[in-house]
């Protein structure tokens, strides 16, 4: 289990530095093919986007890094059993602050995210 909690931390801080790049192959490095982004949309209901749309909507996005903007993440919780995880993670994205709650899955002995869920609020 202390090595599933390095990897997990390592892949929490290889989400960081994507966001913060905002890289989309840096992101796609630790996403499943079949994974997906699932918020509340624009009508107010849950609004679920497959993994490959959400990274093409990434690589339009100006980086935090290339705007010299202040980076502030933080692992909140890392809860694993066997081959699940679940992280909840806070990051800012000016001007956005996001809380994203990530389901894992070990899979061939690589912890990959399966399933994003993300709340955002303007500061």
């Amino acid at each position: 289990m202390n090595n599933d909690m390095h990897d997990l931390r390592t892949l929490a801080q290889t989400y960081f530095d994507a966001a913060y790049e905002m890289d989309a192959d840096k992101f796609a490095s630790i996403f499943h093919p079949a994974s997906s982004v699932t918020k509340i949309g624009e009508d107010g209901d849950a609004a679920s986007i497959p993994i490959a749309a959400w990274l093409a909507a990434v690589r339009t996005i100006k980086a935090p890094k290339e705007q010299g903007l202040e980076r502030q993440d933080e692992i909140v919780s890392i809860d694993a059993e066997s081959e699940l995880a679940l992280l909840k993670l806070k990051l800012r994205i000016p001007p956005r602050r996001f809380t994203d709650m990530l389901s894992c899955l070990k899979i061939g002995g690589t912890w990959k995210i399966v399933q994003k869920v993300m709340t955002s609020a303007v500061d």
